[in-house]
C-alpha cells in the first residue's frame, strides 16, 4: 500500500469516526434540549380549591400543559396559598407569581373601570357578547391602556362567559328595592355602588369568606356566582333562600393573568399556543358550566331544600337606574371609564339589535316540552 493510499484510510477512518460522533449528538440533541427548555410557572387562583373556579383554572393549566407537549408547566395554587384573593393583580405584576386566574371586578380598587369587564348589566349584552365586543370592537386595546394606566406589568386574558349571576342569598325573598335599605350586604366590583346605592352597608369579601360571615352575623345576604359555586362553598347552610335573575354581573367572565415580563420571553410559539389554549378553555368552560350548574341547580332545590324566586321587575329596573347613575358619574370623574363605556354602548346597540331581532325566544319551546301543559313524551 502507498502512502498516499494510507494516508486516504486514515483520513475515511477520521471522517467515519467524527460522523458517527455527530449522528450520537444529533439521537441525543433533542432529550437536552428538552431537559434543558421546560418553563415551570407558579400561579394562583382567587378561588377556593374545593370551587368549580378554581377547577376552571386548573383546566386552563392542562390545556396548556398539554398543548404544549410539557415545555410550558403551570402550576395553580389556590387562593390565599401565597397571597389573599384581591392581591392576585400586585402579586403577578410584581413577579411574586407567574400568573393567576380570577376575575376583573377584583381589581376594582385599582381603577374602577376594569369593572366594566362584567361588573354591571352589560348594556343588554351577555358575557359572550361582551366577549365579542372585547376581540373585535376594541375592548383589548382599552384594557391594555388601563393596565398601563396603573403601571401592572401583566397580560390579560378574559375568557369564560358566566350565565347571568343570582341576585344572591336572603333570610326571606326580596320584594321590593326599598328592602334593601340598611341590608349587611356582599358584592364586589362596580356593584359595590349599585348596591350601596339601592341602600345597602356593602362589604366586598372574596368568594371563600362569605359563607362564614354569613353565619356569624357580619352580612345579612350576599352574593357569589353561580348553583356550583354556591353549593360547595356553603350557602345552604346559612340560606334558604335565593334570588335569580339580576343586572349587577350580567355579563361577567373570568381573567388570565400573566407577568407581562415573563410572557414575551416565552417563545413566539408557544405565546401563540397560550392565546388559542384561553378560547379552547372559554368554551370548554361554558359548556362544563351548563352541565354542572343545572345539576346543581336541581340538587339545591331536593336535597338542599332551597327556594328560588325569581328577582321582581321593579328592582331590575331599579338597578338599572342606579347602574347608569354610577356610570354617568364615575365617566366624569374617569376618562378611560368614559372611554370604555362609549365603546360598549356602540357595540352593543348594534349587536343586541341583530340578537333582538334574530334569536327566537326559547320560553315556548320549553313550555312545549317541559311546562305544565306539555304533552307527555313517550
Amino acid at each position: 500500500m502507498t502512502k498516499t493510499s494510507k494516508d486516504g484510510a486514515s483520513t475515511r477512518r477520521r471522517f467515519l469516526k467524527t460522523a458517527a460522533a455527530g449522528a450520537a449528538a444529533t439521537v441525543a440533541a433533542p432529550a437536552i434540549v428538552s431537559a434543558q427548555g421546560v418553563t415551570s410557572m407558579r400561579w394562583q387562583s382567587t378561588w377556593p380549591a374545593k370551587d368549580i373556579f378554581h377547577e376552571y383554572a386548573l383546566d386552563f393549566a392542562k390545556k396548556v400543559n398539554d398543548m404544549t407537549g410539557g415545555d410550558l408547566k403551570i402550576e395553580v395554587l389556590p387562593a390565599g396559598a401565597v397571597v389573599p384573593a384581591f392581591g392576585l393583580l400586585d402579586a403577578v405584576s410584581k413577579g411574586t407569581l407567574d400568573g393567576g386566574h380570577g376575575v376583573l371586578a377584583y381589581h376594582y380598587g385599582k381603577q374602577n373601570a376594569l369593572a366594566l369587564w362584567g361588573s354591571g348589566p352589560g348594556y343588554a349584552m351577555d358575557a359572550n357578547m361582551l366577549l365579542a365586543w372585547h376581540k373585535y370592537g376594541g375592548g383589548k386595546e382599552l384594557l391594555e391602556k388601563l393596565y398601563a394606566s396603573i403601571g401592572a406589568n401583566v397580560v390579560s386574558f378574559p375568557y369564560g362567559p358566566m350565565p347571568t349571576q343570582p341576585l344572591g342569598w336572603y333570610k326571606k325573598p326580596m320584594t321590593k328595592a326599598e328592602d334593601f335599605q340598611g341590608l349587611k350586604f356582599r358584592t364586589v366590583g362596580i356593584s359595590i355602588d349599585v348596591f350601596s346605592g339601592l341602600g345597602a352597608a356593602v362589604n366586598a369579601l372574596p368568594g371563600g369568606e362569605i359563607v362564614s360571615a354569613m353565619d356569624r352575623g357580619l352580612l345579612d345576604a350576599a352574593e357569589f356566582n353561580n348553583a356550583s359555586s354556591d353549593r360547595v362553598l356553603g350557602f345552604p347552610d346559612v340560606s334558604k333562600v335565593c334570588m335569580l335573575q339580576s343586572y349587577h354581573q350580567n355579563a361577567e367572565q373570568l381573567e388570565i393573568l400573566f407577568n407581562k415580563t415573563k410572557f414575551d420571553a416565552l417563545p413566539e410559539k408557544m405565546r401563540f399556543i397560550i392565546s388559542n389554549a384561553v378560547e379552547a378553555a372559554s368554551q370548554d368552560m361554558a359548556w362544563k358550566a351548563i352541565d354542572r350548574y343545572s345539576k346543581d341547580y336541581e340538587e339545591l332545590q331536593t336535597k338542599d331544600k332551597v327556594k328560588f324566586y325569581k328577582t321582581p321587575d321593579s328592582i331590575l329596573q331599579k338597578q338599572l337606574d342606579v347602574f347608569d347613575a354610577v356610570a354617568e358619574k364615575k365617566a366624569s370623574e374617569n376618562p378611560l371609564f368614559k372611554e370604555i363605556v362609549e365603546s360598549q354602548l356602540a357595540f352593543a346597540k348594534r349587536a343586541t339589535q341583530w340578537e333582538q331581532d334574530t334569536v327566537v325566544s326559547r320560553r315556548m319551546a320549553y313550555n312545549h316540552y317541559f311546562g305544565p301543559n306539555a304533552k307527555k313524551k313517550t
